[in-house]
């Protein structure tokens, strides 16, 4: 039978790409085979699956300049990779766009004890900083509970926190410069190896743009000494209610622990059955609260963040007395998303921040929404700084549970906002939350987004479809206020 035209176009247009690309990127570095594109059809969200055109795996920043370049020249969509580790579908890719993966951009180029400063490649991993630097002392301060996998391009994109940031600040907080590609195809320099910058706070605008503006080729970030004395302390409440209000008051009297997390019971019993850190199994909810400095000030702090657990109804507290002992509580932690394998088949995980003073009206909501959906739903989430991390447990083998639980997701993510949060904290918003952004931002706030877009991607072809709920054309943006016009996004591809 004879292909119907408009499909032998496409396939020749194809061919065209994966033959202008091989020449930009010789040897294995281009995959267009069904089979081998696979691994690349999702990230973390793995409800939503998508097989990309073709895939690109340059080595070096001139490679990706001339890719971006082509792609730029024959308006070809482009869609920027680094782990995989998305947990908002950030990277899925696209049906007619190049997936740009950037796994072999995996070397430290330099690390400068002096200045306090390392300077990486994106594909280097968030813990392979601290290991390569752990001998003098020193460590890379955010650390995503991914951190073993995902990728420091990775980290700019999603502005990415972890168990540590309470104190020592997000991605952001902890990035001085990086090289960037924009999509035609030219190599800017923002910040540097300096604390801070003249003129446009660009380095701020790229954090967290989810690859909407360009690709970071280079990132040069601090290095923070490892502090003399760290300690965590393990608290269990007989309520969600009381840990929060437990979080609340530790803030409110003034300290600021490296980490305060939070699990409740579904999420304790997975953790402690998995990893066997010594979790209390008969609490309804934990606390690991870790305080470092000097000894003597830790000593100290230790002692009255335990009274102030104790005068918010903690039943037990167990505070670590070694280095291994510490790192034996955090292991749990870490290992929470994975531990839910033992009691749920599948999750979803949700992403909101809130005031920490609304964590215990938010937690009891939650348990509303849980009986309201018929789904359980584990908690495991940043305390200190109000960013959840609700899993919403479901089994995608049951008709409707998937469906369900988006549902009890954006019911959650609108809570948020309602009670004075924001859509994430930290995983950013990617197709997941998109559709949910006009719920915090009006029609002004997103069109005025978008035109920061349209000036470092005039065509709209980097990571199109993420984000913003309605596309606009660079050029409708000047007349919105009289053509209104806009273009809906197709429906995401969902497994």
């Amino acid at each position: 039978m004879k292909m119907p035209q408009a499909d032998a176009d496409i396939l020749a247009r194809r061919d065209r790409i994966v033959g202008a690309l091989r020449a930009i990127v010789p040897g294995e570095g281009v995959i267009h085979a069904e089979r081998e594109m696979r691994p690349y059809e999702s990230d973390g969200l793995t409800a939503y699956r998508q097989l990309p055109m073709v895939v690109v795996l340059p080595e070096t920043t001139a490679q990706v300049a001339a890719v971006l370049r082509y792609c730029h020249q024959h308006g070809i969509k482009v869609v920027p990779r680094g782990a995989g580790t998305s947990l908002s579908g950030g990277a899925l890719p696209l049906a007619d766009g190049v997936l740009l993966g950037m796994a072999k951009f995996n070397r430290i180029r330099e690390i400068d004890y002096e200045n306090r400063l390392a300077v990486v490649e994106p594909g280097v991993t968030n813990l392979a900083i601290s290991a390569a630097v752990a001998d003098e002392g020193f460590y890379y301060a955010p650390d995503p509970s991914s951190q073993i996998a995902c990728t420091i391009g990775g980290n700019v994109a999603e502005n990415s926190g972890g168990v540590h940031c309470l104190k020592y600040g997000m991605t952001t907080n902890n990035l001085l410069g990086c090289e960037m590609v924009l999509i035609t195809g030219e190599i800017v320099r923002l910040g540097g190896r300096h604390l801070d910058s003249g003129g446009y706070d660009l380095l701020g605008i790229v954090t967290g743009s989810e690859g909407l503006l360009g690709i970071v080729t280079e990132v040069t970030v601090r290095l923070l000494k490892k502090p003399e004395t760290a300690r965590a302390l393990l608290i269990g409440f007989p309520t969600s209610e009381d840990a929060g209000a437990c979080v609340s008051r530790i803030i409110g009297v003034g300290i600021i622990p490296a980490g305060m997390e939070m699990m409740d019971a579904p999420a304790i019993q997975a953790t402690e059955a998995f990893v066997h850190a010594g979790y209390p199994l008969d609490v309804e909810a934990l606390l690991i609260v870790e305080l470092d400095g000097p000894q003597a000030e830790v000593d100290h702090l230790c002692s009255r963040v335990e009274a102030i657990a104790k005068e918010c109804r903690s039943v037990t507290c167990k505070i670590s007395h070694s280095e291994d002992e510490r790192l034996l509580f955090w292991s749990g932690r870490k290992a929470a998303f994975g531990a839910m394998g033992r009691i749920s088949p599948d999750y979803v995980c949700m992403d909101g921040t809130i005031p920490r003073a609304q964590l215990p009206a938010v937690l009891n909501r939650i348990k509303e929404l849980s009986r309201k959906h018929g789904l359980r739903v584990a908690n495991v989430f940043h305390a200190g700084d109000g960013n959840l991390h609700p899993l919403i447990l479901y089994d995608a083998n049951l008709p409707g549970q998937l469906e369900r639980a988006e549902v009890f997701g954006a019911d959650i993510l609108k809570l948020c906002v309602e009670v004075g949060g924001v859509l994430t904290g930290e995983h950013g918003v990617g197709v997941e939350k998109r559709d949910l952004m006009p719920v915090m931002f009006s029609e002004i706030d997103l069109n005025q987004q978008q035109r920061l877009k349209c000036a470092f991607d005039g065509k709209g072809l980097l990571n199109p479809g993420k984000v913003f709920p309605t596309l606009h054309r660079c050029t409708e943006l000047g007349r919105m206020h009289v053509s209104g016009g806009k273009m809906p996004f197709p429906d995401i591809p969902r497994f």
